[in-house]
Formats: structure tokens, sequence, C-alpha cells
């Protein structure tokens, strides 16, 4: 049985999981608004809103094996951060499970990405984070660079960015859609570009919660109008399918959160959970 302050979807015990959820409480980079860290337990308290059945899926959520793995201890540095992820990443990779990570401030990516040798990235974030370093030694709006000399800039591919800095603009950069361009083209016709740019058959899908239009998601640090609905990432995340090794869901900001930020982040762990498991079930 899962523990109270679990995610509601959690039944089963590490050995046993198709899916281990971790708890990054972390926003040591953040500029502006802070306390994304209280949103691991925000998004757990928020799963519980749902029904286990969806009826979309015809899938009774409640027989899919999901272990909660808890908060990691995130030390007091970025870098004890990144190893921390990084590790336990790692951990649930070799064993062949999926692992879901939620943030926490957007930096946890880069950690969780280096827990996979080959893997696409696609990235839904209002930002394009690309910035270079400054004389700090690592900040979130550098996220996606970090990712890049992980992976390779060409298998990296932002999607739905509606803001890009001029300092960036000078750098060279991945292939990225706009929200703009999305709008235009649509997101389905949108992703299956996305979907062709992407050279590996693996993918993690990183999920800004700033990707979403604020007027969807108002509580994050750094919201951005014109931007995706909750129900065209759900479309994305069904499209995308078994091709998902990995999923991570950050920048829920709790103060400035009415609920339903923290509820469609935890609605969109139950879409991968149901999609990954319906897809490696056929």
């Amino acid at each position: 049985m899962a523990r109270s302050d679990s995610f509601a979807l959690a039944n089963s015990t590490f050995e046993e999981a198709e899916f281990v959820i971790i708890g990054v409480p972390y926003d040591g980079t953040t500029r502006l608004r802070s306390g994304t860290r209280k949103a691991p337990n925000a998004i757990r308290k928020a799963s519980r809103i749902f029904d286990p059945y969806l009826f979309e899926h015809d899938l009774d959520m409640s027989s899919v094996m999901v272990h909660d793995a808890g908060d990691l201890d995130c030390g007091s540095s970025c870098e004890d951060m990144f190893e921390a992820v990084e590790r336990e990443a790692s951990k649930v990779v070799k064993a062949g499970k999926f692992p879901i990570i939620m943030g926490g401030e957007r930096s946890i990516t880069y950690p969780f990405v280096k827990a996979y040798r080959k893997v696409g990235v696609i990235s839904i974030d209002a930002h394009l984070d690309f910035h270079v370093q400054g004389d700090r030694k690592f900040d979130h709006s550098c996220t996606m660079r970090k990712v890049a000399d992980v992976v390779g800039i060409e298998n990296v591919v932002p999607f739905g960015v509606r803001s890009i800095s001029r300092q960036e603009l000078d750098q060279v950069l991945p292939n990225y859609v706009d929200a703009y361009q999305i709008q235009e083209g649509g997101v389905m016709d949108s992703w299956k570009k996305v979907l062709n740019m992407m050279r590996r058959e693996s993918v993690l899908l990183s999920l800004d919660m700033d990707g979403i239009d604020p007027g969807f998601a108002p509580g994050t640090s750094r919201p951005e109008p014109f931007g995706l609905t909750g129900y065209e990432v759900k479309r994305c995340i069904d499209m995308l399918g078994g091709r998902m090794v990995g999923f991570d869901v950050s920048e829920v900001l709790p103060s400035h959160d009415p609920g339903a930020t923290a509820a469609l982040a935890a609605r969109m762990i139950m879409e991968v959970v149901a999609i990954v498991h319906t897809r490696n079930g056929e």
C-alpha cells in the first residue's frame, strides 16, 4: 500500500515497480520567484484528486506497478543535487524501470539526462534555456545548453518556446519549435515535425510547467503568455508513446498556485504512466 504522503498511484516496492517516482526539492539557482522546492509534495497531494480509472485509455491505474521513492537529499549545493539525481536516476534506468522526476527547478533535467547513455531530449518549455554560464557555476537558464553538451545539440528539440534572449540568439542553437509556429501550423502537425527531427528512437520528455499557458498553469516561477494548453501537452505525450524512456516535470511554484498547476503536473504524470504502460504492453 502507498504511504499517505506518496503519489496516489504508488502501490509497490522498487523491485516490483514498472515506474519509479523521485522528488527533487531543490530551487537553489532560482533568480526570481523561489519556492519550487516545495513542489514535489504539492504534486503528490494533488494526485489524490483524480480517479484512478482513465476512461479514454480504458485503464485502471491502480493495476500499474508504481513506486514512490520519496524526495532526494539535495545537499547544500547545486553540485550535490546533480550528483544525487544522476545517482538515483541511474539506479532506476539500470534496473530497467521508467523514472519520473518531480522538481524542483528546471535544472533537474541536466543530471537526469546524464543517467542515460544515448537519448534524445524534447523540452516543452516557454524558455529556450540556452544561456551561456556566467560567473555562477550553474544557472537554471542554461539547463538545455548543458543537456546539449551531454547528448549533442542535434538531439535536443525545445517545443513551445516563446522567450528567447538576444544573447541566446547570438549562439549556436538547437532546432526549436516556437509557440507562434505551433499556433500557425497546429500542435499535432508541429509535434509530428519534432518527432521526425529526433534522430534517436529513445526520448526523454522534459516538461517545464511554464511551457503551458499561465491561464492553465499560473503557479510557475516565470510565467509567459501565449503557451500551450494542458490538452495539447496531453496529446503530445500520447503521440510520443512508447518512445519515452523517462519523464521529468519542473517549475511548479506552490506559493503562486491556486492548485491548478500542481494538479495539471500530477495528471501529466498519470498520462505518461498510462501511455508508456499501454504501449509497452502492446
